[in-house]
């Protein structure tokens, strides 16, 4: 399950800051909701674990 592009806010642990990223949403192996993007500056791979859908 893929849904649209949107921005979320996560850690860069190479740049170690916060930033805006654009990532789309997927679910786990463990069942878990989660953004997967890259970071705009450095180009790592960002994830941000999401709450439960409403």
């Amino acid at each position: 399950m893929t849904q649209a592009t949107a921005e979320y806010n996560g850690y860069c642990v190479k740049c170690r800051d916060k930033r805006d990223f654009e990532g789309t949403v997927s679910v786990s192996d463990s069942g878990r909701r989660m953004a997967k993007g890259t970071c705009p500056t450095c180009g790592t791979k960002m994830n941000r674990i999401l709450g439960k859908e409403k």
